[in-house]
């Protein structure tokens, strides 16, 4: 949700710290991963909107980019390496582009894997509502995906 692995580990160890000041407001009507979830996206959330007010980008560094590149396995040609980071690249800006709501429902569905009910117990929405975001968020990412000039939309289909 944060395009970036620093702040997912920043926002890691305050949704921690924020459980376990608060462990005694937990009533048990949901499973303790559901309420550690909704911390961790309020989490996120309160982080990008410091990051809007402060004007910062969610995307990697150009440091983190070049890093990344020494991780990828032997047997890719150059040319594949290219590509997959045009790909990654052009798919980590159309997330990033979607509105926060829609964007929210995309990473725990198709990144995180989570159920569609427990993406509605995280988020505390009716679960129909899960569904239409998600359905609009890929309508939108396939949009922005043709515009950065790809032909096809990267495989996430409503499940």
């Amino acid at each position: 949700m944060l395009g970036r692995e620093e702040d997912a580990r920043d926002a890691t160890q305050e949704t921690f710290l924020a459980a376990f000041r608060n462990l005694r407001a937990f009533r048990g009507e949901a499973k303790v991963s559901s309420w550690l979830h909704r911390i961790a996206v309020n989490q996120c959330i309160t982080r990008q909107r410091r990051a809007k007010v402060r004007n910062e980008s969610a995307l990697e560094t150009e440091e983190e980019k070049d890093a990344a590149s020494f991780a990828a396995p032997i047997s890719y040609s150059p040319a594949r390496v290219v590509e997959g980071r045009q790909t990654t690249a052009a798919v980590r800006l159309a997330v990033n582009s979607l509105p926060v709501e829609l964007r929210q429902v995309v990473v725990m569905k198709e990144f995180e894997e989570l159920t569609f009910k427990e993406i509605a117990d995280a988020l505390d929405l009716p679960l129909s509502t899960v569904k239409s975001r998600l359905y609009t968020a890929l309508k939108q990412l396939q949009m922005r995906l043709q515009k950065f000039g790809k032909t096809e939309a990267p495989d996430v289909g409503v499940k």
